[in-house]
C-alpha cells in the first residue's frame, strides 16, 4: 500500500503543511515526513489520528488505488461487440466484482445465438424499446424502465422484439474477476 503517498496528496490537496498536521496530532514532522515517504508504517492508532487531521475517514487512507472512485467520461468509454449480431457493448465504470454496460439491441438481436450460462448474478434496466428475457422456463416482455434480475448460471437469453434499437443497461456481479467479459 501506499498510504504515504495518499496522505501527501489530500494534505497538499488540502493546502494543509505538515506543520499544521503535526500540531494536530503531536506527531513530529520528522515521523510524518517518514510516513509521507513510506519509509516507516505508521500504527492504526496513529493513522486515525492523522486522517482526523486530515477530516477524511481512516477506511480511505487504507484503501488500494484500484479500490478508489474509478471515473469513466462518456466519450472515454471502451466499446465493444458482442455474438453474432455484434450487439455494441459500451462498457461502464467497473469494480473488480460488478462490471456495468450499456448494451445496444438492433430489431431481431440477440445476445448470444442460444441461451447462455456464466457465473454470477445480473441487473438489466431497459433504457428504450422492447426486449424478451429468457431464464429457463421464466420468460417475460420488458419495455421502457422496466428492470430484471437473474442468478446467471442457469442458460437464459435477452432478445429485441421490438422494431427499434433497444437499448439495455445491464450490471453483472461475479465472485472472481474470470467473468469479465460474458457479454
Amino acid at each position: 500500500m501506499d498510504i504515504g503517498a495518499t496522505i501527501r496528496a489530500i494534505r497538499k490537496r488540502k493546502n494543509i503543511t505538515i506543520a499544521q498536521i503535526c500540531d494536530t496530532t503531536g506527531l513530529s514532522q520528522g515521523f510524518m515526513s517518514q510516513v509521507e515517504t513510506n519509509k516507516t508504517s505508521p500504527s492504526i492508532a496513529t493513522l486515525e489520528n492523522i486522517a482526523q487531521a486530515l477530516k477524511v475517514p481512516l477506511a480511505y487512507l487504507l484503501l488500494k488505488k484500484e479500490e478508489r472512485m474509478q471515473i469513466v467520461r462518456k466519450d472515454e468509454r471502451r466499446i465493444t461487440t458482442s455474438g453474432a449480431a455484434e450487439l455494441k457493448v459500451e462498457h461502464l465504470s467497473s469494480t473488480q466484482n460488478v462490471r456495468m454496460s450499456i448494451v445496444e439491441f438492433p430489431p431481431g438481436a440477440m445476445i448470444g445465438d442460444a441461451p447462455h450460462a456464466h457465473e454470477g448474478q445480473e441487473v438489466h434496466v431497459v433504457i428504450k424499446g422492447t426486449i424478451y428475457a429468457q431464464q429457463g422456463e421464466d420468460g417475460a416482455e420488458f419495455t421502457e424502465g422496466d428492470s430484471f434480475s437473474w442468478n446467471a448460471c442457469t442458460p437464459h437469453s435477452v432478445k429485441n422484439t421490438g422494431e427499434d434499437t433497444a437499448i439495455v443497461l445491464i450490471s453483472i456481479y461475479t465472485e472472481s474477476e474470470n467473468g469479465q467479459d460474458v457479454l
